[in-house]
């Protein structure tokens, strides 16, 4: 009879997503929050910086004020910091009349779309895609309520048409012109099936016009996080539950790997998931910094180590 072989512990390796962190955008924000913070100033700042709890407590303790719009309406002769979702016009209109500096941290893609739209909107009615006219309809695929959607309606004052989802994609007239926008955090695939159903439904004397403006730093992420995804026997996906992106790019994960779990931060690992397991993956939205991925990390090497 030959021995028994002692059993062998399983080996684990944690890899932590290159790709994932903080967009361009959201890297800009903060940098202008820490500059300002670390050079004495008091600062406040027009909603979350970014939608991450733990990222927003960090710039709390350095300082950071988050307000809202009713609160921002109070201030006077203090400095404002506009996050990279950017805001509609009344904000900086609100800034002007208090005497409120702005530190304009729009991220360059968000603030080129809200242009777009503005002169979409102002066209003089009859002239090619002017959208003035009763018979023209701009829409803007993006969630209802989101800062950066809010921004966007507001270059329209508020006459802008938000479809969530493809299934809202049949409540629009197709008798009208429709001059499609979306959001630039959403899913480029359903995008497109937006506009293939539109091409599909416009009426023979209607115009239609899209335009995609999804940020590529976002949709360039699907294929490598679905890829990452797949290495992997457990994913964890960090990131606020605020988050868009976050939401659509968890959703690629769970597709590709049913054992994908959402968490905040490194309190909510729950032990049994590390169980039997060899490989971990730990990536993250545009909005999660790599700070904090690597907390995850280093909890797991505690409990397992």
């Amino acid at each position: 009879m030959s021995p028994i072989s002692p059993i062998r512990p399983i080996s684990l390796t944690i890899e932590i997503d290159s790709g994932s962190g903080f967009c361009f955008g959201v890297t800009t924000a903060i940098k202008k929050a820490e500059e300002e913070l670390a050079a004495g100033q008091q600062l406040y700042c027009l909603g979350d910086i970014v939608h991450n709890g733990m990222e927003c407590e960090r710039l709390r303790k350095l300082g950071l004020i988050t307000i809202n719009h009713d609160e921002m309406s109070q201030l006077h002769g203090v400095k404002v910091l506009l996050r990279a979702h950017g805001e509609p016009p009344e904000t900086y209109e609100l800034a002007r009349r208090n005497n409120i500096e702005i530190i304009d941290a729009t991220c360059p893609v968000v603030l080129q779309l809200q242009k777009r739209i503005k002169r979409q909107y102002e066209a003089p009615s009859g002239t090619a895609g002017g959208a003035l006219g009763a018979g023209s309809s701009i829409v803007i695929f993006g969630k209802k309520g989101h800062a950066e959607v809010l921004g966007l309606v507001g270059q329209t004052q508020g006459k802008a048409i938000v479809i969530e989802s493809f299934d809202d994609v049949v409540k629009l007239d197709f008798t009208r012109d429709i001059y499609l926008y979306s959001q630039t955090t959403k899913s480029l695939d359903e995008f497109r099936r937006i506009i293939n159903y539109i091409e599909q439904h416009i009426s023979p004397g209607a115009t239609f016009q899209s335009f995609d403006t999804i940020c590529r730093s976002v949709a360039n992420r699907m294929p490598n996080i679905s890829s990452f995804a797949s290495r992997h026997d457990l994913v964890l996906f960090v990131c606020g539950r605020k988050s868009s992106n976050g939401k659509v790019l968890y959703s690629e994960c769970k597709r590709v790997n049913p054992n994908t779990h959402l968490i905040e931060g490194p309190d909510e690992i729950e032990l049994e998931w590390l169980n039997k397991v060899e490989s971990i993956g730990i990536c993250g939205a545009t909005s999660t910094p790599k700070w904090l991925m690597e907390e995850c990390r280093n909890r797991i090497l505690k409990v397992k180590g």
